[in-house]
């Protein structure tokens, strides 16, 4: 079962790195098929297998033997490992589908912003809507599924309220913008689809993590202090642990800070 989920995981993947590569460019998803980016052969069905084609082919393409990034595999790999995590985690539930496309998505939406210092408002919209889609879901399996869509919707709206204040907060202090507007429009679709709790939680890991390698990055001189650098892949890894641990990340918290009689 874990290889099947390995598997499927895996072969997302491959459509995500479609995504990356030809949504910021304006081109098709569906045409022409995958094919070498040097000389545009087209892949067989033994080359596109996910991992294991990039690993037949030894990282060069068949036909004129360029290299091919191993970035390919790498994401297609981290696809499938989010699928097993997430399937270990919640098991066969409508928790675990949504999650994996809930984390499929913040991976396509870290990597185009890694490349382009964009993200893309179609995605960032499609991880609203589905998101509250998702909670209305959830809440038609328990109590109520307007209770669930008004928790992804003050999730999102908090998000990007949150992270509208801190752009104002920024542009006060240093004279100019700390953060784009995709910043927030992200974290309103991680509100969407977590709630706002894990938002928070997602939203403080994000930027801990930004900070701490945006710090060691200018320490090491691969980073110039004036260098923008791009923030969403740390919100997108903040949600996805958020997304996995958070409930536990969250519990710990209250423990240490807040343990019982205190309050």
């Amino acid at each position: 079962m874990l290889a099947i989920v390995f598997a499927l995981g895996a072969s997302i993947g491959s459509f995500a790195n479609v995504v990356i590569y030809r949504l910021p460019a304006g081109r098709s998803l569906l045409h022409p098929p995958s094919r070498c980016p040097h000389c545009g052969h087209t892949l067989g069905k033994g080359e596109n297998i996910p991992v294991l084609g990039w690993l037949r082919l030894k990282g060069r393409c068949a036909h004129c033997h360029a290299p091919i990034s191993p970035r390919y595999p790498i994401v297609e790999a981290v696809t499938g490992l989010l699928f097993l995590g997430v399937f270990l985690r919640y098991q066969v539930s409508l928790t675990t589908f949504g999650y994996w496309l809930f984390l499929t998505g913040l991976l396509i939406l870290a990597l185009i912003d890694w490349d382009t210092m964009i993200l893309p408002n179609p995605l960032t919209r499609l991880g609203v809507i589905s998101g509250l889609l998702y909670h209305c879901l959830q809440g038609w399996q328990g109590d109520s599924a307007i209770g669930g869509l008004m928790q992804g919707i003050f999730g999102a709206v908090l998000g990007i309220w949150l992270v509208d204040a801190v752009r104002f907060l920024g542009s006060l202090a240093w004279g100019k913008e700390t953060m784009g507007a995709g910043d927030g429009k992200l974290l309103a679709a991680i509100g969407a689809w977590l709630g706002p709790g894990l938002m928070v939680i997602s939203g403080f890991l994000g930027a801990f993590l930004g900070a701490v390698i945006g710090t060691g990055a200018i320490a090491l001189g691969l980073l110039r202090r004036s260098q923008p650098m791009p923030f969403g892949p740390f919100l997108a890894l903040g949600g996805a642990i958020a997304a996995i641990w958070g409930e536990t990340l969250l519990k710990l918290y209250l423990e240490i800070f807040f343990p019982a009689g205190v309050l």
